[in-house]
């Protein structure tokens, strides 16, 4: 935990899931920038060059805070009943621990996924700069339609995270924009809405048909909404698992963990047709992303995928293929990995884990999925994770499984099988 001090008083603040080990703040310089800038007391940072002009903002319209890594903003500006808007489940958790963890009711504020509508009026939009530039291209279409000529727009982040292009889009979206001096690595992004920009559509969701040669999965459609992985093509960390999926038959239970667009657990149902597929992913966007390219693959009269493999595969294990959609069921959930699954109900987890949180790089999220779908697991139940190399997964598995197999490597992954004994 550490305390972020404000014009408005000191908060304690903490990551979700809160971990006493970890040394990573749940706020930064660009929380703290805005936060000045809102109280008209950004030119008192770094000995009184910040850069920003003006008074006070007038809070006392409708705020919405889009972006927001782990509340710090949204539980700064709880007197102000903020609404909250974010892709990410840990985000809402860790906003609603850190309003409880300073005596602030939950009630003060409106947390509202990248999926729900927005307010239909905006007065103060406050944007926490996204890693994705597609994702904010996305949020700004859909808010843009709620800010009007007064709305005050202020978007926020570290120097290494605004570029020419985050400019352009504020342009282009909403209206003139301007960018701050750069304090303690942080800088504002100042934007003046104009009503009367041509409104036009968010370009996504989008779609792109998969390659041959990745099993169960060649010529499948993936459909992407905004900020999710590789969006517009393959990553070779999925191609790689996808080509050495186990291929069962039977009912069974499976998991695609931090299922991202949905294609590991698609090809999984599409491969066994008793199976049943549960898609888990933090991301609202990668949840929405994979019932879409469940539904493009299995619903009736879907494409024309076959099932059949155009390229090399591991050839170990054959049978007939599925018909798209045969006896296909699935369910869809956003949560914290395998946290609301119950013990010993799974049979199988895919899984190919992030090694960052935001900037960080961490292996603290591929440990809680490892340990969570041990719990979630049956016995004789098996883990199937892809990895990089380096990033040494085998002896975690080892470690909690007590067995760890390399089902296929090659210079740059490895895909690992892990048994619940």
């Amino acid at each position: 935990m550490n305390r972020l001090t404000t014009p408005r008083g000191e908060l304690a603040l903490a990551r979700f899931p809160e971990d006493p080990r970890d040394l990573l703040r749940a706020w930064d310089a660009a929380d703290d920038y805005l936060l000045r800038h809102l109280d008209g007391t950004a030119g008192e940072v770094a000995g009184g060059v910040g850069g920003t002009g003006g008074g006070p903002v007038d809070l006392s319209g409708t705020v919405v805070v889009a972006g927001d890594r782990w509340g710090a903003l949204t539980t700064a500006l709880a007197a102000h009943r903020p609404v909250q808007i974010t892709d990410s489940f840990l985000t809402q958790e860790a906003t609603r621990a850190n309003l409880e963890r300073n005596g602030i009711g939950a009630d003060q504020v409106r947390l509202l996924s990248t999926r729900d509508a927005p307010p239909d009026r905006i007065d103060v939009l406050l944007v926490r700069v996204p890693r994705s530039l597609a994702l904010l291209e996305d949020q700004l279409h859909r808010l843009a339609p709620r800010v009007h000529a007064g709305t005050v727009v202020a978007g926020t982040g570290m120097v290494t995270e605004i570029h020419t292009s985050t400019l352009r889009l504020f342009e282009r979206i909403l209206g003139p924009t301007r960018t701050s001096l750069a304090v303690r690595k942080a800088r504002l992004i100042l934007c003046t809405p104009d009503p009367g920009l041509p409104r036009t559509a968010s370009p996504w969701p989008k779609s792109y048909e998969l390659p041959g040669g990745v099993g169960p999965a060649s010529g499948l459609t993936a459909v992407n909404h905004a900020g999710v992985f590789c969006a517009d093509r393959l990553d070779i960390g999925t191609r790689f698992l996808l080509r050495h999926l186990p291929r069962r038959r039977g009912p069974e239970r499976v998991v695609d963990l931090g299922c991202g667009n949905g294609v590991v657990g698609t090809a999984a149902a599409l491969d066994n047709p008793e199976a049943e597929v549960l898609f888990v992913d933090e991301s609202y966007q990668a949840v929405a992303s994979a019932e879409a390219t469940f539904l493009a693959n299995t619903a009736p009269g879907a494409g024309t995928h076959t099932g059949a493999d155009t390229g090399a595969d591991t050839g170990t294990h054959a049978g007939p293929e599925p018909e798209p959609g045969a006896g296909s069921r699935a369910e869809f959930r956003v949560g914290d990995g395998l946290s609301g699954v119950p013990a010993r109900t799974v049979d199988l987890v895919l899984n190919n884990p992030p090694f960052h949180s935001h900037r960080a790089m961490t292996d603290a999220t591929a440990w809680r999925m490892f340990t969570g779908s041990r719990a979630a697991l049956r016995r004789g139940g098996e883990l199937w994770v892809v990895g990089n190399r380096h990033l040494g997964y085998h002896a975690k598995l080892r470690r909690l499984f007590g067995n760890c197999e390399v089902v296929a490597s090659d210079p740059r992954f490895v895909v690992l099988r892990a048994v619940k004994h």
